[in-house]
């Protein structure tokens, strides 16, 4: 499954200019994200990422593989289910991986027509939207689309980085 993902900040108003578009509150989340690292592969050079995600709906594992394009956060990504994060932490662990961080976020969802628009709030980091699609062999048509979303909001900038390498920056 490939994964398009387009962000950007959050400018003041969004929430507003989403209900002006036609899009609908779906609900909100908190996530806490613990990110691995290996000490036999640098993912932040092989631009890979893996990650055990603890919500109000559940755990899961997701793999993240390289982004695809320079102007998107577009990339293949692989996501399970976990009944026990705890245990699965600890299996990671003993075959050599590492808890090389932790993001903690306040998610609130919006549907806009086969969009998922995400306004985050991240711990250490502020406000960001985020407007997912899932494609397949047609990423680049959702790829535009996901754009397109971001443009018709005003907003032209798209971040590439995760919040995993923003706040390593800081």
């Amino acid at each position: 499954m490939i994964e398009v993902e387009v962000k950007a900040r959050a400018p003041p108003g969004i929430e507003e200019k989403i209900a002006g578009l036609g899009g609908a509150r779906t609900g909100a989340e908190v996530h806490l994200d613990l990110y691995f690292g290996s000490k036999s592969r640098n993912f932040a050079e092989t631009d890979e990422a893996l990650r055990i995600r603890i919500k109000e709906a559940g755990a899961f594992l997701t793999y993240k593989g390289p982004k695809l394009d320079p102007e998107t956060k577009s990339r293949r990504e692989v996501t399970v289910q976990v009944d026990d994060p705890q245990a699965l932490e600890s299996i990671l662990e003993s075959l050599g991986f590492f808890r090389a961080a932790v993001v903690k976020k306040r998610r609130t969802k919006y549907s806009l027509g086969r969009a998922i628009l995400c306004l985050d709030e991240v711990e250490g980091l502020g406000s960001f939207l985020e407007v997912e699609l899932s494609g397949g062999e047609v990423w680049e048509e959702e790829k535009r689309a996901a754009l397109e979303v971001l443009a018709r909001l005003g907003i032209s900038e798209s971040i590439r980085k995760s919040y995993l390498e923003l706040l390593a920056e800081r």
